[in-house]
C-alpha cells in the first residue's frame, strides 16, 4: 500500500457556545478524600482520563459533548469550577486557545498536564509537496528544530483565521496510536499525583491501551477494503490529518480551509475551488462534521453533483445515546462510515 498523500501537510517530529460544566457519573462508592480534584478540557480527553481513573475519581469535562472546543467561551461558573482543581489535562498544540485566560481567571494552582507530549506532530501548511510516511519518521531533533522555526516563519506571513492553532495540528486523536501515547502519560501523571492508587490507574490504563491496539488493527483492516484512489476526504475543516496519515487517505480540501471552526464561512470563490477540486478528483462523497452546522457541506455538495455523507464525529464524542458517546465508538463509526461511503 502507498503512503498518504498529506496534501497541505508536512511532518515534523515533536515530543460552540457556552455549555455547562458536566462530569461522568460519581463512584458507587464513597471516593476517596485524597483522590485528585481532575479537569478535562473536551469530551474525548474526559473519556481517556475517565477509562484510566475508573471509580478512582470523576473527571471533571469543560467543553461538553457536541460541543466544539474551537469556538468555546466559558462562563463565570464554569471559570470558577476549576479554581480548586489539582490537575487539568489538555491536548496542548494551542488546541485550547482560551485555557490560558480561564487559568489566570480562575487563580487555580493546578498542574497542567499536556497529553500530547511524545507524539510526532503533524505540520499544518496552507500547501506542499507531499510527504512519504517513513520520511516522515525519519526526521531528527536538528530537522525539527528547523521546520519549527520555518512554521512560525509562516505562521507570520498568513491570514490568522488560517492558522488559529499556530503551524501545528492538534487533533491528535485521529490516529490511535496517538491515543495510546497520550493514555500512558495520563496513567503516569495519575500514578504520581495520586500514589495511593497507582496500582488502579495502571490496571484500568493497560486493559485500555489493550483495546486502543485492538481499534488500531480493526481501521486498519477495515479502511483496507477502500481502493487507493477512493481514499478521499473532503470535510468541514482540517481535522482529519492524522487519521489520514495513519490509515493512509488523501486530504483533498476542507471547506473553510482550516484547523479551526472559526474564521466565519469561505467566500464564493473558495466554495468553488474547493467544488472543482471536489470534481476534479472524483470524490463521490462528502462529510459533514458533529461540532458544525452541516447546511455549508450541504450546499457543497449540491453544487459538485455528489453526495453529503452521514455526519462525522470529530473535536467531540456525541451525546451517550449515540454511535459515537466513546472514543473507541466515534473511531469505529467514522470508519465504519467511510469504508460504506468510500468502498
Amino acid at each position: 500500500m502507498s503512503s498518504p498523500i498529506m496534501s497541505r501537510r508536512t511532518f515534523v517530529s515533536g515530543v460552540g457556545a457556552t455549555a455547562a460544566v458536566m462530569t461522568f457519573a460519581r463512584p458507587t462508592f464513597a471516593q476517596e478524600s485524597t483522590a485528585p480534584t481532575v479537569v478535562a478540557t473536551f469530551s474525548i480527553l474526559a473519556d481517556w482520563i475517565q477509562r484510566v481513573a475508573g471509580d478512582v475519581l470523576t473527571v471533571v469535562n469543560l467543553v461538553p459533548a457536541g460541543g466544539d472546543a474551537h469556538t468555546f467561551d466559558p462562563s463565570p461558573e464554569q471559570v470558577a469550577s476549576i479554581a480548586d482543581a489539582d490537575i487539568i489535562f489538555q491536548i496542548g498544540l494551542e488546541f485550547e486557545t482560551w485555557l490560558d485566560r480561564m487559568i489566570e481567571s480562575s487563580g487555580t494552582t493546578a498542574e497542567r498536564i499536556t497529553v500530547s507530549d511524545g507524539v510526532s506532530v503533524l505540520a499544518f501548511e496552507e500547501s506542499g509537496d507531499d510527504h512519504d510516511h517513513e520520511e516522515d519518521h525519519d526526521h531528527d531533533a536538528e530537522a525539527t528544530a528547523e521546520t519549527d522555526h520555518d512554521d512560525h516563519d509562516d505562521h507570520d506571513d498568513h491570514d490568522e483565521n488560517e492558522h488559529n492553532h499556530g503551524s501545528q495540528d492538534p487533533h491528535i486523536w485521529g490516529d490511535v496510536q496517538n491515543a495510546i501515547i497520550a493514555v500512558k502519560n495520563i496513567i503516569g501523571t495519575l500514578s504520581t499525583i495520586d500514589p495511593a492508587n497507582a496500582a488502579a490507574y495502571g490496571t484500568n490504563g493497560m486493559a485500555y491501551i489493550t483495546e486502543l491496539e485492538e481499534l488500531d488493527a480493526s481501521i486498519r483492516t477495515d479502511t483496507g477494503t477502500i481502493p487507493e484512489d477512493r481514499r478521499k476526504l473532503v470535510t468541514t475543516h482540517d481535522t482529519f490529518g492524522y487519521y489520514a496519515h495513519a490509515y493512509d487517505f488523501e486530504i483533498v480540501g476542507t471547506a473553510l480551509g482550516s484547523l479551526s471552526t472559526e474564521g466565519g464561512d469561505p467566500s464564493a470563490q473558495e466554495i468553488a475551488e474547493l467544488v472543482n477540486e471536489v470534481k476534479d478528483e472524483g470524490v463521490p462523497v462528502i462529510f459533514a462534521e458533529n461540532v458544525t452546522n452541516p447546511d455549508l457541506m450541504q450546499s457543497i455538495a449540491d453544487e459538485a453533483g455528489v453526495e453529503l455523507g452521514p455526519t462525522l464525529f470529530t473535536d467531540a464524542l456525541g451525546d451517550a445515546d449515540s454511535e459515537g458517546s466513546t472514543y473507541v465508538d466515534m473511531m469505529t463509526y467514522n470508519t465504519r462510515v467511510f469504508v460504506e461511503a468510500l468502498a
